[in-house]
């Protein structure tokens, strides 16, 4: 659950803002009387799908980076420390990376690159 959390707390804030919204507009004079219920169950509904497959296909992608990772494939994370520069940073168990949880970290890099951010090559 906690991974969930760190993967789609921003979607899930974004989504929050959403669900006000609609509440704010099914709520307006105009608006039917059943309009709140239907409006808050569909949006809610299509929300839950959202975030659900953003984070299956999260998560698949993260599986497949550490088992590449693990054969010893190269990965390629995007580097937010330079971005006029190298945008992305090739990793490889080989050259001295490791995992930790599902960060990879160097001891040639001052900052890890989570799995998440990540594609195999």
């Amino acid at each position: 659950m906690e991974k969930f959390f760190i993967l789609e707390g921003g979607y899930l804030i974004i989504a929050a803002l959403i669900l006000l919204i609609t509440l704010f507009v099914t709520t307006r004079p105009f608006m039917s009387k059943s309009a709140p219920k239907k409006g808050m169950v569909s949006v809610t509904l299509v929300l839950a799908f959202f975030i659900g497959a953003h984070y299956y296909i999260t998560t698949s992608r993260m599986a497949a980076v550490k088992s590449a990772f693990e054969n010893d494939q190269a990965v390629i994370c995007e580097s937010r420390m330079l971005r006029k520069a190298a945008q992305s940073v090739t990793i490889k168990k080989s050259d001295d990376w490791h995992m930790e949880g599902d960060n990879f970290v160097s001891p040639n890099y001052s900052r890890p690159f989570h799995s998440a951010r990540c594609i195999v090559k």
